[in-house]
């Protein structure tokens, strides 16, 4: 299992996605299946400054998940970065509330301004697997300045496809991290 969407057949290792795209990140697990009420929580949390919600989902990221972090080694843990546009209409972000929160519960540094969106993308949600993956195509970009200090974390509030994910965690690997894994509050449906 690489990133954590359940599969229909138990003989089967890897999702759909998994199986036919060569991610760049090494791993990742996440809480809930993305269905209600799950969902409804992050549309509120995402959408309409349900900021305490964050904190919950922190609180749970590292009771269920402590050990296997343990694990992976993290030296240190990133949020997918919003558009400054998208942050300034919003007010926050929430993969960088969860990531301050799930750093201060695990004593874990949490760097949010090595990994920022320079292009500010069409939602992830109205695409298809290629367009998601084109629709992020240079998103980002990574501070000349950051260097690896060993394995990294990166915290997201969904893993649908795993094209968000994936295009920070090339961006990492290309700056010389070892290891990329990832957490999200919620997982899709797989198949």
């Amino acid at each position: 299992m690489r990133c954590g969407k359940p599969v229909r057949r138990e003989e089967t290792e890897y999702c759909r996605d998994c199986t036919k795209t060569d991610f760049s990140y090494d791993r990742g697990r996440s809480l809930f299946l993305h269905q209600e009420p799950v969902s409804s929580a992050i549309y509120q949390f995402k959408f309409h400054n349900k900021r305490i919600y964050g904190s919950y989902f922190a609180k749970e990221l590292a009771e269920e998940y402590r050990e296997q972090i343990r694990r992976w080694n993290i030296r240190e843990i990133i949020p997918v970065p919003l558009h400054p546009k998208k942050r300034r209409k919003r007010g926050y972000n929430q993969a960088e509330i969860l990531a301050k929160e799930l750093g201060k519960l695990l004593e874990i540094q949490v760097n949010t301004d090595c990994v920022y969106r320079i292009i500010n993308t069409r939602p992830q949600k109205e695409l298809n697997d290629k367009e998601r993956r084109r629709n992020l195509r240079k998103a980002f970009a990574i501070d000349s300045d950051w260097k690896p200090r060993g394995n990294v974390l990166v915290i997201d509030d969904i893993y649908t496809t795993g094209s968000t994910i994936d295009a920070v965690s090339r961006l990492l690997k290309k700056r010389g991290t070892e290891h990329v894994y990832f957490l999200t509050v919620s997982v899709g449906q797989g198949d």
